[in-house]
């Protein structure tokens, strides 16, 4: 029962390091598809007097990606009802041109201004609308949520780890006595401490399966029958099998730091 306690003390706290990790993959996969529906989904509208091509928007500022003129008949048709077909067609004339124009990424309101006022620069164009009021909410409470995400991943993290060098110690006076005979016979300080070394990469192995174990059942389970409709159409980002190196590399570093840092802070006191 010992025994599985303290594997249990080292394996949790790497689990929990892990899981923020893989959280954050995730995290960033499935909106990495949402910035790109807001990229594709947002359109500033471009006012101009004469007809211009995108390759002309695109030299005023290099973040246009696209221009889509927006139909000026049906524009007069609605707002020249039960009019002569001759106003109609003065109001046609003397109609400016609009676009809806498209950005190559997803851009803060400061870049959106800049947009703005490059474009502006342009005599031909009359106006541009950024709508940057909506687009300025959605963006930074996006922001805000990605930030906090990354802080308390991060302080988990820093946590988790003070935790597993800790248990780290108590392993080392477990076998401090073998460790002891060793140095008896001559063993350099790294072959001592190799015990400590199995075991902790013993353990790395044990967590990231665990870890990844959680997220197969959350792709393949959970996700399938949750109902939620962003998890049924991200089910493919939910967990991939190249995670699993990622994990499992996190894992081996995180235990090599933690051995190594009590290996030597021991050696210093001995000393």
């Amino acid at each position: 029962m010992k025994f599985i306690k303290n594997h249990l003390m080292f394996i949790l706290p790497l689990m929990a390091i892990l899981l923020g990790i893989e959280f954050y993959l995730v995290f960033d996969r499935t909106t990495d598809s949402y910035e790109r529906g807001l990229k594709e989904g947002y359109t500033m509208l471009v006012v101009a007097k004469k007809p211009i091509k995108v390759s002309e928007l695109n030299k005023l500022n290099r973040h246009v990606s696209s221009a889509e003129a927006i139909n000026r008949e049906s524009i007069v048709s609605e707002v020249a009802k039960g009019i002569s077909k001759e106003s109609k067609k003065q109001i046609f004339e003397a109609l400016p041109y609009f676009y809806n124009v498209g950005l190559d990424s997803y851009l803060n309101t400061v870049e959106l201004e800049k947009i703005k006022n490059d474009l502006e620069k342009d005599p031909n164009i009359k106006r541009v609308e950024t709508f940057g009021s909506s687009y300025s909410s959605a963006y930074r409470l996006f922001s805000f949520i990605k930030f906090l995400l990354k802080v308390f991943i991060g302080f988990m993290g820093v946590v988790s780890l003070f935790l597993i060098i800790k248990q780290m110690e108590i392993w080392k006076y477990a076998h401090q006595e073998r460790m002891r005979v060793m140095e008896i016979f001559g063993a350099p300080l790294m072959l001592r401490s190799g015990v400590l070394f199995k075991v902790a990469i013993f353990d790395a192995f044990i967590a990231t399966f665990l870890t990844s174990g959680v997220f197969l059942y959350v792709k393949f389970v959970w996700a399938a029958q949750s109902g939620i409709d962003l998890m049924m159409e991200k089910q493919h980002a939910l967990f991939k099998m190249t995670d699993i190196g990622i994990l499992l590399g996190v894992a081996l570093l995180l235990v090599i730091i933690a051995v190594y840092s009590v290996v030597f802070s021991s050696k210093g006191v001995e000393e």
